[in-house]
C-alpha cells in the first residue's frame, strides 16, 4: 500500500466534504448533528472501502453495502429528502475518492464539480427557496375556498411574509380557530 496515495485521496475527500458540508449545507441548514453525522459517514465509508479495495469487491457491491448501512441507520427516524441527498452525495464522494481509478487531478475536478453543483442548487438559480410554518389562525371566515386571496393577503399583512401557498389543517369551531400550514418564499442574501 502506498501511503502517499492514501493521504492524497484522503485530503481530496476531506477538502470536498468540508466545502460541501460546512460551506454549503451548514450555511443553509445550521444543523450540527447532521453535519457531524455526514462527516463521520464520509470518513467511515472512505476508510473501509479504501482498505477493502484490494479485496475483489466491485464498486457496485461497495456502494450497495453502504447504502444498506445508511438505510438501516436512518430508517428509524424520518430524514428530510435534502438531508438524504447530502448523505448520498457524501457516500458517493467517499467511494469515488477511495476506489476509483481516476487520476488525482480528475478526482479533484469531479469533487469540485459536485461542490459547485450543490452550491448552485442551494441558490435561487435552480429554484426559489420556500419555507413552511404552522400557525393558528383566528379568522375562520377567510378559510373558505372562495376567500383564498383574502386569506393570503391577511396572512401576508399579519406575518410580513411573502405567502406563496396556504393549506388548511384542523378547524376548531369552538374557539373559532384553524391550524394553517403556510408556505412562504425566503429572501436570500
Amino acid at each position: 500500500m502506498q501511503y502517499s496515495d492514501f493521504f492524497i485521496r484522503y485530503v481530496l475527500l476531506l477538502v470536498g466534504v468540508l466545502i460541501l458540508l460546512r460551506g454549503i449545507y451548514f450555511r443553509i441548514t445550521p444543523n450540527r448533528d447532521s453535519v457531524f453525522s455526514f462527516f463521520l459517514f464520509a470518513n467511515g465509508v472512505f476508510l473501509i472501502t479504501y482498505f477493502l479495495h484490494n479485496i475483489d469487491l466491485s464498486m457496485g457491491f461497495a456502494f450497495g453495502l453502504f447504502a444498506v448501512f445508511a438505510m438501516l441507520r436512518y430508517r428509524t427516524e424520518p430524514i428530510a429528502i435534502r438531508d438524504m441527498t447530502y448523505l448520498f452525495v457524501v457516500i458517493g464522494l467517499a467511494l469515488m475518492c477511495s476506489i476509483s481509478k481516476l487520476s488525482y487531478l480528475e478526482l479533484a475536478a469531479l469533487t469540485a464539480l459536485v461542490c459547485i453543483l450543490a452550491g448552485a442548487g442551494e441558490t435561487r438559480i435552480l429554484a426559489p427557496r420556500v419555507l413552511e410554518r404552522k400557525i393558528i389562525y383566528d379568522n375562520i371566515e377567510l378559510i373558505k375556498p372562495s376567500h383564498a386571496d383574502e386569506l393570503r393577503q391577511d396572512l401576508t399583512k399579519r406575518t410580513g411574509l411573502d405567502i406563496v401557498k396556504v393549506e388548511i389543517g384542523r378547524v376548531d369551531y369552538l374557539t373559532d380557530s384553524a391550524q394553517l400550514l403556510i408556505f412562504y418564499s425566503q429572501k436570500m442574501p
